[in-house]
């Protein structure tokens, strides 16, 4: 046996292959032109149906605020005039316009405050309850949440008549307590009190469902990690809890507000469809100069204004939803 038979044959490497082609590169403004127009083009029918839906009224209610209309401009015995902003000076140097912006404001805080701290308690104690109470409450919210404005507009006023009301019958059964035949609407920061109540017990359903579905993303691992450094209940809450919770809470909060500020059906039907000058808010101000006084371009003029005071408040939760994305 030779040498030659018994030595191992070495290993040829494989041929390296070629890399493959490089694709050339776009040019800049052909990569970002598709990625650029594919939103516009998804959100074009939705785009298209607010125009269609929303661009005419806002824009005669714009025209109508600059003109002097009424009963006989809208049977067409005369002709409108412009008036330019005679309308929106009318409007600001009236005591009674300012004292239902006062009005609205305290209302919409107060239903704002109550709605968020409610929600918030509600939802921190749905993560305490066992899973069939939970989507026992789930059910519940949901069903009162769905209820039309004015079914809850209509049960309220039950709950609160002066003759037949449950409340009234429930309270004077309370030691030294004779509550028979009160009248909760003789006044109005009674009948607001009520009517502010109905407003909050019908968006708290959305506010607890939203929170509940942000505190799930809040990490347990953070929790512990904060309790074991000695923070108490509100310490984890405050720290942990919130920060995490904060964009959901000012998107809330905002949406809160334009809600509160826009009620109309729970004060025009609580008050048979004549609110008293007590429990004028805006929109049904608004309503009334229109539609009762026959000021249509008065009316739209308030209306305006009320869109006008509504987008600042979109502005200050577009300038926070900014602030937030730059923080993360």
């Amino acid at each position: 046996m030779s040498a030659a038979d018994t030595t191992t044959p070495a290993k040829v490497p494989p041929p390296r292959q070629a890399p493959p082609p490089a694709v050339p590169d776009r040019p800049r403004g052909q990569r970002t032109s598709g990625g650029a127009t594919t939103p516009w083009l998804l959100l074009a029918p939705c785009l298209l149906v607010l125009a269609l839906v929303m661009a005419y009224p806002l824009a005669r209610l714009v025209t109508l605020s600059f003109q002097k209309f009424g009963q006989p401009q809208l049977w067409g015995f005369q002709s409108a005039e412009w008036v330019g902003f005679s309308n929106f000076t009318n409007v600001l140097g009236d005591g009674e316009f300012w004292a239902v912006v006062l009005r609205t404001i305290v209302f919409a805080v107060g239903c704002v405050v109550l709605t968020m701290v409610s929600g918030m308690a509600i939802a921190l104690l749905l993560q305490r309850v066992s899973g069939w109470l939970k989507v026992l409450i789930n059910i519940v919210l949901v069903a009162s949440w769905g209820m039309p404005v004015i079914v809850a507009t209509t049960v309220f006023k039950w709950l609160f008549d002066s003759d037949y009301g449950v409340l009234n019958a429930l309270l004077s059964k309370l030691p030294g307590v004779d509550m028979i035949g009160h009248n909760w609407f003789a006044s109005g920061p009674q009948g607001l009190a009520v009517i502010m109540l109905l407003v909050v017990w019908g968006a708290v359903p959305f506010v607890v469902i939203t929170l509940s579905a942000g505190l799930t993303q809040v990490p347990r691992e953070m929790e512990e990690a904060a309790r074991l450094d000695g923070a108490g209940a509100w310490g984890v809450f405050r720290y942990v809890t919130l920060p995490i919770l904060k964009p959901v809470i000012v998107m809330l909060t905002t949406l809160s507000v334009i809600w509160d500020m826009g009620v109309f059906p729970q004060v025009f039907v609580m008050r048979g469809g004549h609110p008293e000058a007590e429990f004028q808010v805006l929109n049904t101000y608004s309503y009334d100069r229109a539609f009762v006084v026959n000021d249509y371009a008065q009316g739209s003029a308030i209306a305006l204004i009320t869109v006008l005071l509504l987008l600042g408040v979109v502005a200050v939760y577009m300038r926070q939803m900014l602030k937030i994305g730059e923080v993360e």
